[in-house]
């Protein structure tokens, strides 16, 4: 008979959820395996034995926030404007997802606690999360509008703008040159500017 698990995936989410709210109140570097254990009431050694070590356990947070992008994306819809769509990955879901998760911005983007190990499971869900935006730059392809432009190269520059707008609201100086709340017009304009690049003959 299987010996049963001591520890669950229940267990492991209230880790998560944990690790996640302890960085966002205190900053990354008050996340230690004995602050966790005792912010969610547990042992080090469930921490141990479900994330194997501190790096484990950051390396299931970027996880978890590429999962994040990677669903979020498959639920935005598909329509007839792939151009509109494309802005929306950046200014709909990317941004809804830095403003919710910003602790798992800050662990899988910036890398902000040291130690992250890049596990088979943290690159298979970053992939997968780049291949949904990649899917989205190709239908400009599809539709002809890319001229040319490989799908990829188009997705990494389109994903460097994700990146700059989100750091320049989470550190809260850039944006708040802007008018009251309209950091999201900001970010909707910026990626109109990219897929007008994108779409413009060179």
């Amino acid at each position: 008979m299987a010996r049963p698990r001591e520890h669950d995936d229940s267990t492991a989410t209230a880790l998560l959820d944990a690790a996640e709210l302890i960085i966002a109140r205190s900053g990354p570097h008050a996340l230690s395996i004995r602050t966790l254990a005792e912010e969610v009431g547990t042992t080090t050694r469930a921490i141990y034995s479900l994330f194997g070590s501190k790096g484990g356990l950051l390396a299931a947070l970027a996880e978890r926030a590429f999962g994040f992008l990677r669903d979020a994306l498959d639920e935005l819809p598909v329509t007839d404007d792939a151009a509109a769509d494309l802005v929306d990955c950046g200014a709909s879901v990317y941004r809804r997802f830095v403003l919710e998760h910003p602790s798992l911005y800050r662990i899988a983007f910036q890398r902000a606690v040291p130690g992250l190990q890049l596990t088979d499971a943290l690159v298979t869900t970053r992939n997968e999360a780049f291949a949904r935006l990649e899917f989205r730059v190709a239908r400009l392809d599809d539709a002809g509008r890319l001229h040319r432009r490989p799908a990829r190269a188009g997705a990494v520059e389109f994903n460097a703008m994700c990146e700059g707008m989100a750091n320049a609201e989470l550190r809260g100086g850039t944006l708040r040159i802007l008018p009251a709340r309209e950091e999201e017009r900001a970010w909707r304009e910026a990626f109109e500017t990219v897929v007008r690049g994108l779409t413009t003959p060179t």
